[in-house]
């Protein structure tokens, strides 16, 4: 028997499931504030987290997320990368980068890679929320400071068919160069990678010559630039 004036603490079937959310980041306080953030709203629920981009791929790929939120320059995978894989094997997963960032190329190849949105750690208590929201919905976020023109630039090419300027690397290349910046030998990147250490060899070689680099030290220097390691 219920009493008057009192509801079932049964579940609101009128209300839908909240957005279940990976957070990737390299540094646990700003994950643990990006939580708060997030956490503080009902449709929004943090349901795991990353420290590299590799271990966010892995644990996207088991299904029960709906939108990854991911940091740009993580340890052995950066999100850019990890963001592409994902695309592969999650073509429904939204993403979303929040980056310390404010950089075009970062924000353009963030949308070469599927992202939803690219927010900017410095504005996340003011913008992310709103770009969650928009990424559930299928709508694109951009953060305030990017150059309108450029995104319609972009958008427009797109749609035509045009050809993006070439990246100077492979995707694969681009893993070792990261491994290679990060002290890895080429045994232990042939392992992580599952591939011969003769194969990185010759990746690096590649590598070298395309980018018209002498040795490891100017490969890292690179890989800095590039935004696949921090300084």
């Amino acid at each position: 028997m219920t009493r008057t004036g009192m509801t079932s603490a049964g579940p609101d079937p009128a209300r839908p499931d909240p957005t279940r959310i990976l957070l990737a980041d390299d540094h646990a306080l700003v994950r643990r504030g990006v939580r708060l953030i997030l956490d503080s709203e009902p449709d929004l629920h943090v349901v795991a987290e990353a420290d590299n981009g590799a271990e966010a791929v892995a644990r996207a790929r088991a299904g029960d997320i709906d939108l990854a939120v991911l940091d740009i320059a993580m340890p052995r995978t950066t999100g850019l990368q990890a963001a592409r894989e994902l695309s592969r094997l999650r073509p429904d997963l939204r993403i979303l980068f929040l980056t310390m960032y404010d950089n075009e190329q970062y924000f353009f190849e963030a949308l070469r890679v599927g992202a939803s949105g690219y927010v900017l750690k410095s504005v996340a208590d003011r913008d992310l929320v709103d770009a969650c929201h928009a990424a559930i919905r299928d709508e694109p976020f951009i953060y305030p400071g990017a150059v309108t023109t450029l995104v319609r630039d972009y958008l427009e090419r797109v749609r035509l068919g045009d050809p993006l300027p070439p990246r100077a690397i492979t995707d694969r290349e681009e893993e070792v160069l990261k491994l290679v910046a990060e002290g890895h030998t080429s045994k232990e990147i042939a392992d992580l990678l599952v591939i011969s250490a003769k194969t990185v060899e010759r990746h690096r070689a590649n590598m070298l010559q395309k980018l018209g680099l002498k040795d490891r030290l100017e490969l890292t220097r690179y890989a800095i630039r590039a935004g696949l390691i921090e300084p």
